[in-house]
Formats: C-alpha cells, structure tokens, sequence
C-alpha cells in the first residue's frame, strides 16, 4: 500500500483555538477568550499569552481564520503575575546498553529455516484489506533463535526478482512474546497486511513479500534471519507507565508488550509483574479491521486500573470538527492527561505504523503541549536522549 501524507504546508494552515483565562490587556482584564491560531504560529503565540500572565485552558484542533489577535505583541506583565512556564522532567539516567538482547543470530547467507504452524486471518466480515496472524516453528536452530518483545525478524520469500536475483528479506515486527504464541520458547508470530496498490500505469501490483505470506500454508519452510531491533524495547521497571499509538498491523509490538503485561501465563512465567499505567491509542478505518480487539478488551475488562483502551476509526467515527477520526485526533482531546503522563519521568511512548501517521502525530504532540507552555520540539529529542520516546514506521 502506497501512503501519501499530506504536505509541510498543509500543517502549518491548520487551524487550533486558544482559550484563554487571564490573559491582560492595558487594565482591562478579560474573564475568558478564544484566540484561532495557525499551526505553524502556536508555539509563539502560547510563549506570548504565558509571558502576559494569561493561562490556557484547553486547545483545539479547527477554528475559523486567524485573526490579527495572535499576532498582537501581548504587553508585558508585571514580575508578580508573569506566569511560570511548565518544564518537562529530564531523565538523568543514562540510555540502556540492551547488551543482553539477541541481535542476528541469523542472516541472510545463512538463514533459519522455520515452519509455518497456523496462517488465519486477523480480520471480521466488512474488513479492508487482509491482514493475516502467521505463526513459525523456531525448533532446531543451532543457535536457537530467541528474541524480545519489540523486535523484528527478517523474511526471504521464495523465488528471484525480475532480474532472476534471489528476493530481498523484508522486516515484520513480531506480534508475540518471547514465549510465543504456544508459551513454548519454540515459535515466533507476525501479522502480516498483503501490500496492494496500482502503479503509474494503472496496474494493480501486489507485494512480493506480504503476498507470500498471507498465501502461505501451514507446514511451508520460510528463510528467517534476526532478530534485530533495539528501538522499540520495553523497560525493565514494573512500575513503568507505557503509551502506545498504533495504526494497522504497528499494533504487532504492543500486541507482545500487552500479552506481557497482562496475560496470566506470561505474568506467571516472567516473574515481572507490571503494576504501571498502559493505555492504548489504535487506529482503524473500520471496526472489522481492529486488530487482537477481542484481547485488549478483555485487558481492559480484568485490569481496569493499569489498562486504558481508546480506538479513532477513520471512517465510523468523527472528530470534534465533524471530519473523520483518526488517531491525532484522539491525542488531542486528551492531550491534558497524556503530557501529565509524560511529565513523569517512568513514562515511554511507543509509536508502530505507517509512515504517514507520524506529522500528524507531531501535530497533535505540538497543540498538546502548547497547551502546557512547553516547545515539543524541544521536548521530543530529550525524550528520545532519556530512551523514553520510541518511533517504528515504515
């Protein structure tokens, strides 16, 4: 599948709305205003409202044209009411070597040869696509192929490229826990989206890869190299607090990270219980295409005060200006919450999916913490040096 993002300039003439308490202007003193501001002004126009003592209750993602107002120099306020601007709390720590993680046991001269156990698909009548849960034989290998929830593996489909070369590998993010699926160290999972597009020409080209895959029977030899990936690691801490935005089949490593968090036997056998807060963003443009939902829910059900659910699907819900839902847009409407969790220094972001979802992501991450007086751009890359902001797209 071809994605498209939208253009830098399309960001920056996105429209938010500003309401604002406080804010002061000469001796007047206004009980609240509304203030629409361009995306690519917000971070300015919150430092000026922060500077004239003015506080910010909420932004929003819409707003009619923007006005003269956000460009307005704000007027200096006095020492006793110039607001404190926030700081976001930076993790002393060093980053994690993650020397004890297995990285290539197998490559691509020398693969493992795996065998297909189960190929079913992951999705409800009424889904998009197809997206399959394939599931491998690791039995054998010498050295034995292990790995750790938010690895990747490698894939070398049968048969050679145009130019009769034996095919590329490509990289899947495992979708179970070290144990496996089985709870046996025996076998490793992916979910699989068979890539499907039309080229310049108008014809319809199917992904080499995915497409062997999704076709695969069980008992079929697969070449699988890796692991590798170190990016999209869980903390050690139990106590750690985990966010998770997910689209398509990038819910693969929070699949692994919530079977670990809160499956029985996984509780039972790791000896690691978590206790933190983890809260999943996944979206979907249809309720069939919800991936492993049945699993989260029942999460949801049994661990209400650790696991926090929260679904955008594209095209059966709205966001808050009408248009389709999508998952920034659920960061948004709960900015507040999710960078009072950020603040907490025990608090990691993980982000899997289509490359496109990223601006939009950044975006919203921008509103959110303007609305806290703090610069995301500033923010982000020290929770990237902490080890606490974590990117996977493709």
């Amino acid at each position: 599948m071809r994605v498209s993002s939208a253009g830098t300039s399309t960001f920056n003439e996105r429209m938010f709305t500003l309401v604002v308490v406080g804010l002061q202007s000469g001796s007047q003193r206004r009980s609240e205003q509304r203030i629409n501001v361009a995306y690519n002004q917000l971070q300015a126009t919150v430092q000026r409202i922060n500077a004239a003592g003015g506080r910010i209750q909420s932004v929003t993602a819409g707003g009619a044209p923007a006005q003269a107002t956000p460009d307005a120099p704000a007027p200096k306020p006095t020492p006793a009411k110039a607001a404190a601007k926030p700081t976001a709390t930076k993790a002393k720590a060093a980053k994690p070597a993650h020397n004890s993680v297995p990285v290539n046991l197998y490559k691509p001269k020398s693969p493992f040869i795996g065998t297909v156990t189960e190929n079913y698909s992951l999705l409800d009548e009424g889904a998009i696509g197809r997206v399959q849960h394939i599931t491998f034989d690791l039995s054998g290998g010498d050295p034995h192929l292990e790995y750790v929830e938010g690895q990747s593996i490698g894939i070398i489909p049968e048969g050679t490229d145009a130019k009769g070369k034996p095919h590329k590998l490509r990289l899947y993010s495992i979708a179970s826990t070290r144990h496996g699926d089985n709870m046996e160290d025996n076998t490793v999972s992916l979910c699989v989206r068979q890539l499907e597009y039309q080229n310049e020409a108008g014809e319809q080209i199917k992904g080499v890869c995915s497409t062997y895959l999704c076709d695969i029977k069980p008992g079929s030899k697969v070449k699988i190299t890796g692991p590798v990936g170190k990016e999209m690691l869980l903390p050690d801490d139990e106590e750690a607090n985990v966010i998770m935005l997910a689209t398509g089949t990038g819910i693969a490593p929070m699949r692994t990270y919530l079977r670990r968090m809160f499956d029985p036997s996984e509780r039972e056998k790791n000896g690691w219980t978590f206790r933190g807060k983890a809260w999943l963003f996944m979206g979907a443009p249809k309720t069939p295409n919800l991936l492993y939902d049945a699993d989260f829910e029942h999460y949801q059900t049994e661990f209400p005060d650790n696991f926090r659910y929260t679904k955008a699907i594209s095209r059966e819900q709205q966001n808050a200006k009408g248009g389709r839902m999508y998952i920034q847009d659920r960061v948004l409407e709960h900015a507040e919450e999710i960078f009072s969790m950020i603040e907490d220094p025990k608090t990691h972001v993980y982000m899997c999916g289509l490359r496109g979802m990223e601006p939009g992501i950044d975006e919203a991450m921008t509103a959110a913490a303007a609305a806290k007086g703090l610069d995301w751009s500033e923010l982000r890359p020290q929770l990237k040096k902490a080890d606490r902001w974590h990117v996977e797209t493709y």
